[in-house]
């Protein structure tokens, strides 16, 4: 399918009234909020652009649906916790906080995520170097090995959730850690390199077929914005 087909930005129009745009590139999560608003960032490639291993129906519905519901659902039951912090309401700021997190969530791993790929002619499956290359190599023999580690973690993921190389900041060691939902990796771990275990990150290309995704999405991996994070 033509990648033309797919540019973010004719398909991003209509949610401008309502979300702040940041520049073409897409933001780190850290500064994809503009004060306090979470904003959709765009994406530094074409929709089509991942094919064949992603393919542009589905990083249209990706990006500009699934993304936009929780950028859009974060600022809405922000706005209400603000409201009942006001009111001083504690029992309305206590049942919103699971959904703030839910949506939070959803809007920084999705942000991350699309840092994590690139299309093949613009570095995309190229192994990773540096640092990053040599801890990987030390804690999983390489890049095959981490593959088998993380898509054994991926297809034990129960209904919904992520698999992340994590980087533990008190050890600087490498791990492997599967996260349920939208939960955000936090604390004493950094992110590095999530891949998006939801039926809808591959359900209209794969169906079933799972596996298949978990191995064709390792040919657009940008390992690049692995090395920098892993810095």
């Amino acid at each position: 399918m033509s990648t033309r087909l797919f540019r973010p930005s004719t398909l991003r129009t209509a949610l401008r009234s309502t979300i702040s745009t940041p520049s073409k590139l897409v933001r780190p999560a850290s500064i994809a909020f503009t004060r306090g608003k979470a904003t959709l960032p765009d994406l530094p490639y074409d929709y089509g652009a991942l094919e064949p291993a992603i393919s542009g129906q589905i990083m249209e519905l990706h990006h500009s649906k699934h993304h936009a519901t929780y950028v859009n659902s974060y600022n809405n039951f922000t706005e209400q916790l603000a409201s009942a912090t006001s009111a001083g309401d504690p029992a309305a700021q206590i049942a919103l906080q699971p959904m703030i997190n839910f949506h939070g969530g959803g809007h920084i791993n999705h942000t991350l995520f699309w840092e994590n790929l690139a299309p093949k002619n613009r570095g995309g499956g190229e192994p990773p170097k540096g640092k990053l290359g040599d801890a990987i190599e030390l804690a999983y023999g390489g890049v095959e090995g981490l593959k088998k580690v993380v898509n054994t973690k991926l297809a034990g993921v129960q209904g919904s959730g992520w698999v992340w190389l994590v980087k533990d900041t008190e050890t600087g060691a490498l791990q492997v850690r599967s996260y349920a939902n939208q939960d955000p990796v936090v604390g004493q771990f950094k992110p590095l390199l999530g891949i998006d275990a939801w039926e809808h990150a591959y359900y209209l290309q794969y169906q079933n077929r799972k596996a298949e995704y978990f191995n064709a999405v390792w040919d657009v991996i940008n390992w690049k914005a692995a090395e920098k994070r892993f810095e």
